[in-house]
């Protein structure tokens, strides 16, 4: 498993033990963590970093499992941070070093509304925001919305005319109250680029998914 986050594989088989939530969440596990760390190296070819540092962070991220319909839901990224802070003291990490992973774990989250003041973070932010993105946003959306209780849509108004967005009710209001939202506000330009791409791949999905539901989206 380790030798998917190469060239650090000895760091990965030390820290991913620390990553396993103890309720197995599809949308927060180890493949997630492989296709973060890809885009981090993708990015980083193009505005480069401290590749150790982001993939410590790229690890430890979500070490912190905190459901989506949590009251602590804000504070997850906190949490995660606080206990990288912990394992990377443990092995003897120099402090500025932790504290820069630190820093692009707590900063990465949506929720948190953190910005990043490093590059090393805004890369992760990026990394991690492009996951929620595309074809693996939407089918991660949708697993989500399954280990919730939700339904795909809402057969009376699926396109929220009449009602507010509701997406703990229906999967598909999240591409309004959050994924529409995501491709504004990244850090790099190369990010900005793959979430571009992403973007319109989503609204392609939506049309098409609105399409075969029988409710075509309003022109």
């Amino acid at each position: 498993m380790s030798a998917a986050f190469a060239p650090f594989q000895d760091l990965a088989s030390v820290l991913l033990p620390h990553t396993v939530a103890e309720k197995p969440d599809g949308s927060h596990d180890v493949s997630h963590l492989q296709r973060v760390w890809n885009t981090v190296r993708l990015i980083r070819d193009e505005e480069g970093g401290d590749q150790e540092i982001m993939l410590a962070a790229t690890l430890l991220h979500d070490c912190v499992a905190v459901e989506k319909d949590s009251p602590l839901r804000s504070s997850a990224s906190r949490l995660s941070a606080a206990k990288a802070t912990q394992l990377l003291a443990e092995m003897a990490w120099p402090q500025e070093r932790i504290e820069a992973v630190a820093h692009a774990v707590e900063a990465h989250s949506f929720s948190a509304a953190i910005t990043p003041t490093t590059l090393e973070a805004k890369i992760l932010q990026d990394a991690d925001r492009l996951d929620a993105l595309g074809m693996m946003g939407v089918a991660r959306m949708f697993y989500v919305a399954g280990r919730m209780g939700g339904g795909l849509y809402d057969p009376a108004d699926p396109h929220a005319t009449q009602r507010p967005y509701d997406d703990k009710r229906f999967a598909v209001d999240h591409f309004n109250t959050k994924l529409f939202h995501l491709a504004d506000g990244f850090q790099t330009e190369a990010g900005a680029r793959m979430a571009n791409v992403r973007h319109e791949r989503m609204r392609r999905f939506l049309n098409e998914m609105m399409q075969e539901a029988g409710a075509p989206l309003p022109q």
